[in-house]
């Protein structure tokens, strides 16, 4: 359990809406430099803004952000 990471969907979820960071960050109400370093693993958001984001999605917290092994492929 101790070599986990905190990883994401977002640039999926993105993608498959056509949105930019600043779409999304405009839509959960932050920056897109905030998006930018929540997509790159630099910061974890807290479970109000992943709250946030998976209700624009219509998705799950779970099928966004997943917590995975170290030595795993993405």
């Amino acid at each position: 359990m101790g070599n986990e990471l905190f990883k994401n969907n977002l640039r999926v979820y993105r993608a498959k809406m056509n949105w930019t960071q600043e779409d999304l960050a405009k839509s959960v109400g932050v920056t897109r430099k905030t998006i930018n370093t929540i997509e790159n693993g630099v910061f974890i958001p807290s479970a109000f803004l992943a709250l946030k984001i998976a209700k624009v999605f219509h998705e799950t917290v779970e099928n966004i952000f997943f917590i995975a092994e170290e030595n795993e492929k993405e």
